[in-house]
């Protein structure tokens, strides 16, 4: 009740801040307030002069240029989360941080080589490809706050400014602790980024870095020890979750790791990068990229066997990362042949543990080691209305990369309508702790390198974007050699619960299909509004492997409206989602990844949130009672085998831009 009286006194103060005029005004950003001069194509060079959004822009890794946005709208709810993205196709573990169990797959590769594996802990660990860059007109810091469970907090700051027209700088940090509700559930992470980018005045030479540093790390309880009757059963005794008993103490996992990247390209000949003469323009540039990376298990309490026998007690598993790699590329553009692109690239990797391990199976290595050389060729060519994209190499020496293309085209369909469609294929090795793995535990030692083969995905997909029809999408995959963990213990070991003490890496060795078909659609009916995404699959496979559910919604019904003369814009309503029953994966914390399971079906509950949300300048906040259905449904509510997910709970928080 305390926090309700706080953001209602906060809701209720800012149309009053909002209506005082200060320092600066012109510089303000409003993306409404634009939204008629843009449309006229109204641009403003001139720094002395009022701003616009499109002076602050935000460049992606492929990039593609945007410009901030602070309108408030149901999408910005969707990813007004941990991770920042639309988690649609996730479904949350009880506490915020956890990892998440798939409610939907995407099988195209989207790194050539091999990663270090534990992906449960990866959900928050920023990728290359997910750093951002920027070009902005005055210095703009970003704050995004939320509540979590218990003691912690969740904050994600970040400040970006030029100190000229072509030099930017940004520096951000994401810090998050969430005691949770349940024993032994703690989550801690801190994602530290940093940018450089510049280009010269005659823009001949263009350069971009980042530097990384993350840990995100994490208590493991295990799941629960007696979920029919101190969860499924209701018992009142056992609403307090901090009550309810856990199979783990003083368990913990992490990953931990460091990035350096640089891409910087020197044009050689011609005009600049975007020149349409027939001459056009050739560049050189090279690409570089050091990562050390390394992830840990550590277990304090081995009383019980719930993993098999042990080799050494206490348990500290270590398995570390540290790859190099350097790309060269020649690029060629004109009007005629469109963008041409050449490269050659080294990779150099070494993943390795501490210890050579000799067990009564034989020896398992501690090491890794290796390179890659890949030479690729990318092309964009624009015809007319439409364009084509596509790029693809193949693996020269070394044995982690075989070959990928990824080949698209875009066709608009007049104003409202447009449709592309493409290709994917990729042939490279699973992760590596599929390949390599040395534990305590005796039975979590394994050396497939010699004997695991290049996963083959092949891919067709196809999306039309309409205005007035929706957004459709569809993809067909299959695959070969399909890698996954999953138990092989027998029913007597099951039923002793020891399923977990036989968990192995696998490869399937016959294909296995997948189809998804994705529709979002919103409707609209003065000031109400009903937002829909359904999502369908189908997998055609030899038995439970890759489990997903046939169906998963998400409907929004909400309402928007100005109020208090226009200081503020609210939108509130509630959302739906649902999948069916399935095979839901289960939850394995030694190698921080899930198996595949075929005992128990899991789903076929719904999920309603109410929220909400407000926009007062450029703060956007937000306020969600998440769940609140389960205060009066049935405890059947799972992420994973064993692992509930959270109960009500209500969180609130912003997202508030500032200019200088």
């Amino acid at each position: 009740m305390r926090l309700l009286t706080v953001l209602l006194f906060f809701l209720l103060a800012l149309p009053v801040m909002g209506q005082k005029e200060g320092v600066g005004v012109k510089k303000e950003i409003d993306t409404t307030k634009f939204k008629e001069r843009l449309a006229r194509g109204a641009v403003v060079d001139d720094p002395t002069d009022t701003l616009t959004i499109r002076d602050y822009k935000i460049i992606s890794f492929e990039r593609d240029t945007t410009y901030l946005d602070t309108t408030l709208t149901i999408h910005k709810d969707y990813k007004y989360n941990y991770l920042r993205k639309d988690d649609f196709e996730l479904m949350p573990f009880s506490n915020i941080g956890q990892p998440y169990n798939r409610l939907g797959v995407n099988l195209n590769k989207i790194k050539w080589y091999p990663q270090l594996g534990a992906r449960a802990r990866h959900f928050n660990y920023y990728q290359t490809e997910d750093i951002s860059y920027y070009d902005v007109a005055t210095p703009m810091t970003e704050l995004f706050f939320k509540t979590t469970l218990e003691r912690g907090q969740l904050l994600d700051a970040m400040l970006t400014f030029n100190t000229s027209r072509r030099l930017n700088f940004s520096i951000a940090y994401k810090g998050f602790r969430s005691l949770g509700k349940y024993r032994e559930d703690e989550m801690t992470s801190g994602n530290f980024r940093t940018t450089i980018s510049y280009r010269t005045k005659n823009d001949r030479y263009r350069m971009r870095a980042h530097y990384t540093s993350q840990d995100i790390r994490g208590q493991e309880n295990g799941g629960l020890l007696d979920k029919e009757g101190q969860f499924e059963s209701g018992d009142s005794d056992f609403s307090n979750r901090s009550s309810v008993d856990v199979r783990f103490r003083d368990v913990t996992n992490r990953v931990n790791g460091k990035r350096y990247f640089l891409d910087h390209q020197l044009r050689l000949l011609g005009g600049g990068r975007d020149s349409l003469s027939r001459r056009g323009s050739l560049r050189l540039g090279h690409q570089f990229e050091y990562e050390s990376k390394y992830y840990q298990y550590r277990q304090a309490d081995n009383t019980n066997a719930y993993f098999g026998d042990l080799i050494f007690q206490p348990v500290d598993d270590q398995a570390f990362l540290k790859t190099y790699s350097n790309e060269i590329h020649l690029g060629l553009q004109n009007k005629v042949l469109g963008d041409l692109r050449a490269q050659v690239s080294l990779y150099n990797y070494s993943y390795y543990f501490t210890s050579i391990l000799q067990t009564p199976g034989g020896v398992i290595p501690n090491r890794l080691t290796g390179e890659e050389v890949v030479a690729g060729a990318a092309w964009d060519k624009d015809f007319g209305a439409f364009s084509i994209q596509g790029e693809g190499g193949i693996g020269v020496s070394g044995d982690l990369t075989g070959s990928y293309l990824d080949a698209s085209v875009y066709i608009p369909l007049g104003e409202k309508h447009d449709f592309s469609a493409g290709i994917h294929h990729s042939a490279r090795k699973p992760d590596f702790n599929f390949l390599l793995y040395q534990s305590d535990y005796l039975n979590y030692n394994w050396d497939n390198s010699a004997v695991f083969e290049n996963e083959q995905v092949q891919s067709l997909f196809a999306r039309f974007n309409s205005k007035t029809w929706g957004v459709l999408e569809g993809q067909l995959s299959s695959v070969d050699n399909y890698s996954y963990f999953r138990s092989t213990a027998d029913n007597e070991a099951i039923e002793e619960g020891e399923e977990r003490s036989f968990i192995r890496p696998f490869q399937e060795g016959a294909r296995i299909n997948h189809l998804r078909i994705k529709y979002e659609k919103e409707f609209r009916w003065r000031k109400w509004a009903l937002n829909n995404t359904l999502l369908y699959q189908q997998v055609d496979q030899p038995g439970n492997i890759l489990n997903v559910p046939a169906l998963t919604t998400r409907n929004s019904l909400y309402f928007s409206s100005h109020v208090f003369k226009k200081a503020m814009f609210i939108q509130t309503g509630i959302t739906f989602k649902y999948f069916t029953a399935y095979y839901m994966d289960g939850y394995n914390p030694i190698l921080a990844e899930f198996y595949s399971q075929d005992r128990e079906e899991l789903g076929n509950f719904p999920l309603l949130d109410f929220f909400i949300n407000a926009k007062v300048r450029q703060a956007r906040i937000y306020f969600k009672l998440e769940h609140f259905n389960s205060s009066f449904s049935n405890n059947n509510f799972y992420a994973a085998p064993d692992y509930p997910y959270r109960d009500f709970v209500i969180r609130f928080g912003l997202v508030w831009n500032f200019f200088s």
